[in-house]
C-alpha cells in the first residue's frame, strides 16, 4: 500500500476542491446578504395604460377584410 503523505498530488487535488467549495459558499452568502439588504428597484416605472376593445360581428366588412 502507498503511504498517503507521499501522494502530494492527492492532497493538492483535495485542497483545490475544498477551496472551490469554500469560495462557492462564500459567494452565495455574500450574494444572499446583499440581495436581502438592498431595496427592490423597479427598472421601468409603471404607467397607467388604456385598453380599447371593439366588438365585431362576423357579418361586418371590417372583420372579413381582417381575416
Amino acid at each position: 500500500m502507498s503511504d498517503w503523505t507521499n501522494l502530494w498530488y492527492v492532497w493538492l487535488i483535495l485542497l483545490m476542491v475544498f477551496l472551490l467549495l469554500l469560495c462557492g459558499v462564500s459567494a452565495s452568502c455574500v450574494k444572499f446578504c446583499c440581495r436581502k439588504k438592498r431595496l427592490p428597484v423597479e427598472t421601468f416605472p409603471r404607467h397607467p395604460c388604456d385598453l380599447t376593445v371593439i366588438g365585431m360581428d362576423s357579418d361586418s366588412t371590417a372583420h372579413s377584410t381582417v381575416t
